[in-house]
Formats: structure tokens, C-alpha cells, sequence
């Protein structure tokens, strides 16, 4: 089985004995018999892992049955309900992916194929800033129904995420949100268009010196200093955005390009307690 899927036997082990994937009726000292019913669903977590997917919800989701299951990447359902703005059936969709698949794989499997999609198609002419806003608020929806804030844990230091003042695309930074919360780690999103003054504002109320998140998207809201001097508290500052250049001059702040390295930096910076 174990060769079937590609896999380490100590893997197929593993999701045995943590996920009860596989023989449901094993006897020590007797072979294992993989029923008709196993290979599919280990074939599926397997197909899952390898789609990003983490462990413990490939495994949810493969014992659920492929019949229930949405199909990761497929864009076709998503953009049908945004351009005909059926906004209960779009979010019931963008909601299952995130359930199923979790926030980065529906992020760049699902929604950003679907954006790019729809930004081609403007760029041609083809006037669809309705269906984008509607798409916008079923994922913004979506991952607060999905992925709830997650609560304080001891030790860690304080994330906060912000646009720089003047810029409104607030929705990666929603995304990088849940991404975190998923994977354990709390992160307050102070919105769009925040002032300079009033991040400084959240830094200082923060009990530990915080990792600041700052999204722009283009040059004109990339702010020469976001943070304004003096706000009393050291900060560990991650550039956002394509708005940012590639080797920003900001003392201290270090960009990053994607949202699965964001969550690798921000993860590694709140454990670091330095």
C-alpha cells in the first residue's frame, strides 16, 4: 500500500494510528487487508498532503467521502456565482474549500487563479469590478466563518497586521490572518488605511515588542516610514505587497514575497523572543 501511494510505510503507519486511515478490523500479528473503501481514502489524504493540505484535515476530509467533497482548483463554480453576484452560493462555496482544504491551498488553488481571471478579462476591457467585490467579501466572509481569531498563547510575541496609510486592499492581509490562526498563531488586523500614528498607537499597547505586518500594493502607498520614530518599542517589521521594492531601504524591515513564506518569517519570529 505504502508503494501504491508513494509513500513511507512509517507515514502509512502514522495516519493509521493518529487518524485511524486504513484497516478498521487489524489484529496484532496478523496481516493488514486494505479494503476497496481504505485505498480510496488513503489515496485521497495522500492527494491531499500533497496539495498543502496539513495532516489532521486531509484527514477529516478524506474519511467525509469524495461525494461531499468540493474540488480543489476548480474556478468554473467560483466564478459563475460572483459574475451572475449569486453572493450566498459563492460564499457556500469559497466556505467548503477553506473547511475542506484549509486557507493557503484554497488562497492559491482556488481564489487567486479566480482573481487572475477576472483581472485578465478587465484588462481587456471587460468592465467586472462588481463580480470582484462580491468575490472579495465571500473569501473575506468565508475566512471569518471559517477560521476564527485564535486565542492568545503564552510566550509568543504580538503580530500585528496593517496596510500603510492610504492604501485599501486589505484582503491579503485577512488572508495571512487566517493562515496564521490555522497554524496556531494569534495576529491582530488593524485594517486598511491605517495612519502611522495609530500603529504606533497599537505598538505601544502591546505587552511584548510586536512583528508588524505592513500591506502595500503599489508604489504610491509603499510609505517611506510607516512607523513613526519613537514610538517607544522595538519592532521586527516584514514588508508586504508588490508595492514595496525589492530591497527596501527601511531600517529593520525585511520583505516577503509570498504568503507561505509570511507565515514561515512571522511563525519563527514570535518563538524567537528576541
Amino acid at each position: 500500500m505504502a508503494a501504491m501511494l508513494g509513500i513511507p510505510i512509517a507515514t502509512l503507519r502514522s495516519w493509521n494510528q493518529r487518524y485511524g486511515l486504513g484497516p478498521a478490523h487489524h489484529r496484532p500479528g496478523s496481516h493488514r487487508h486494505y479494503t476497496t473503501s481504505d485505498v480510496a481514502m488513503l489515496s485521497r489524504m495522500a492527494d491531499l498532503v500533497r496539495s498543502g493540505v496539513s495532516p489532521a484535515k486531509a484527514a477529516r476530509v478524506a474519511r467525509a467521502g469524495a461525494d461531499s467533497l468540493p474540488e480543489l482548483g476548480n474556478v468554473a463554480p467560483v466564478l459563475a456565482a460572483a459574475e451572475q453576484l449569486r453572493a450566498a452560493d459563492l460564499l457556500a462555496e469559497i466556505t467548503a474549500h477553506l473547511t475542506c482544504f484549509g486557507v493557503v491551498a484554497t488562497w492559491n488553488r482556488l481564489c487567486r487563479p479566480a482573481f487572475t481571471d477576472i483581472v485578465s478579462r478587465q484588462h481587456r476591457g471587460i468592465d467586472l469590478i462588481d463580480v470582484e467585490h462580491v468575490l472579495s467579501w465571500a473569501i473575506t466572509t468565508g475566512l471569518h466563518r471559517a477560521v476564527p481569531p485564535a486565542p492568545d498563547v503564552a510566550g509568543l510575541a504580538p503580530v500585528l497586521l496593517a496596510c500603510t496609510a492610504g492604501e485599501g486592499h486589505v484582503l491579503p492581509l485577512e488572508v495571512l490572518r487566517a493562515a496564521l490562526a490555522e497554524a496556531g498563531v494569534p495576529a491582530l488586523l488593524l485594517g486598511s488605511a491605517v495612519p502611522g500614528i495609530a500603529l504606533a498607537d497599537a505598538i505601544a499597547k502591546q505587552a511584548r515588542s510586536p512583528v508588524v505586518v505592513l500591506w502595500s500594493q503599489s508604489g504610491r502607498t509603499a510609505a517611506a516610514e510607516p512607523v513613526p520614530a519613537g514610538s517607544g518599542r522595538l519592532v521586527r517589521l516584514l514588508l508586504a505587497g508588490p508595492g514595496w521594492p525589492a530591497a527596501p531601504a527601511l531600517p529593520g524591515g525585511r520583505r516577503v514575497g509570498t504568503l507561505e513564506e509570511a507565515i514561515s518569517e512571522i511563525s519563527r519570529l514570535v518563538r524567537a523572543g528576541k
